[in-house]
């Protein structure tokens, strides 16, 4: 039972996340006049590198997939730490916040610069980056493993 509960908080809030941060992108992209295809081809390219951009629609297939298993990853990290502290279940809102904040600096500070060379901090871009990990990462995160997990394994 434990298991599947794990499971299914998991699945739930990694589909979650993944949707909510996935539009995000989609709108920004929107904004912006960036073809869709091109901005999934872009998060791919932290894999394939620029010959991503040559590959259609099966490497913007891979960057949706690539941004899926990452809300996975990002979301298993937050349910395991949790069974290890408490506080992540008790304060859903105050952690939320916070694992927000932690995903996006390992995520701006880390892994894009890894990934792409070119990657550059944008002083207008960085609020809003914030804002959407908080709100459409963290807090849901949080919100929906406490709903779905057993708060005492």
């Amino acid at each position: 039972m434990k298991k599947f509960r794990a499971l299914r908080a998991i699945v739930t809030a990694g589909v979650v996340v993944g949707i909510l941060d996935i539009s995000s992108a989609f709108v920004i992209w929107w904004q912006r006049g960036l073809a869709l295809q091109h901005g999934l081809q872009g998060i791919a390219a932290g894999l394939l590198g620029t010959k991503s951009y040559e590959g259609g629609m099966a490497t913007a297939a891979l960057g949706l997939a690539l941004h899926f298993f990452i809300a996975f990853v990002v979301v298993s990290i937050f349910y395991q730490v949790s069974r290890k502290v408490p506080f992540l279940m008790k304060q859903p809102f105050v952690s939320g916040v916070f694992y927000g904040i932690g995903v996006y600096i390992v995520m701006y500070w880390i892994v894009l610069p890894a990934a792409f060379s070119t990657f550059r901090h944008r002083p207008s871009n960085e609020l809003i980056a914030v804002a959407i990990h908080i709100c459409l990462i963290g807090l849901p995160t949080a919100f929906i493993v406490r709903q779905y997990a057993v708060v005492t394994d």
